[in-house]
């Protein structure tokens, strides 16, 4: 899951990146002023926003307001020191999905960003699960039919992505930028690479990583011995 943190104290937004990544997986995108924040809201792709409503250049509010103005619809959750209730319900009917005051617990953070995206995912196509392939995002384990699947740790986290948009496709630099933001040695071959060992891992599991040409890869479920697209990287 990637997210967008905007948040104007730098300690915060740097120990909560670091944390999220380290106990949920989490890919933390920082913006620290308003302005920043929603140019890169209309130009890249987020699971989800985590905003504070103090900050330089537009306020939350107004970051709120022209994403909604725009049909973007992004889950947003509300992180700020204003814990009043009139404050919590303008945000609300701003167009803000949650609120959360500070100061907060991080694993209440993360159970509420993840609740987010799966609603916002819609029931009928759930992210955590893909036919019998199942992420428990508490252990931060893959299953299917109850065993568990042994994965290098590059491996899980991009089966991580690919599950979180199952059903969707995802090109292999939305993978690089989602997974492996800041580590140099991981460049679009080796996404290659790593989806073809998990294409030799999935077989028998009714779960498949087909290539939609010119869309990118998708993770479905189906019979890998019958594909419904290219399997080739």
């Amino acid at each position: 899951m990637r997210i967008l943190l905007v948040e104007d104290e730098p300690e915060l937004a740097r120990w909560l990146a670091k944390t999220l990544a380290r106990h949920a997986g989490i890919v933390v995108d920082w913006a620290d002023d308003g302005m920043l924040a929603d140019r890169r809201l209309a130009t890249e792709e987020f699971d989800a926003v985590v905003l504070d409503l103090g900050l330089p250049g537009l306020d939350g509010h107004g970051v709120i307001a022209r994403m909604r103005e725009r049909d973007d619809r992004t889950p947003v959750l509300v992180l700020t020191a204003r814990d009043s209730l009139t404050e919590r319900v303008g945000s609300l009917h701003e167009g803000a999905d949650d609120f959360l005051p500070k100061p907060f617990m991080v694993e209440e953070l993360e159970a509420r960003l993840l609740a987010l995206v799966r609603r916002s995912r819609g029931k009928e196509h759930p992210r955590l699960a893909c036919g019998r392939l199942l992420f428990d995002t508490a252990s931060q384990r893959f299953t299917v039919g109850g065993e568990l699947l042994a994965l290098s740790p590059r491996e899980h986290s991009v089966l991580r992505a690919l599950i979180q948009r199952s059903g969707e496709p995802m090109n292999k630099q939305q993978i690089l930028d989602r997974v492996f933001p800041d580590e140099a040695d991981v460049n679009l071959e080796a996404i290659e690479v790593y989806v073809h060992r998990l294409r030799k891992k999935l077989i028998g599991c009714g779960v498949q990583i087909v290539t939609l040409r010119g869309l990118g890869y998708c993770l479905e479920a189906g019979d890998p011995a019958h594909p419904s697209a290219t399997t080739s990287p």
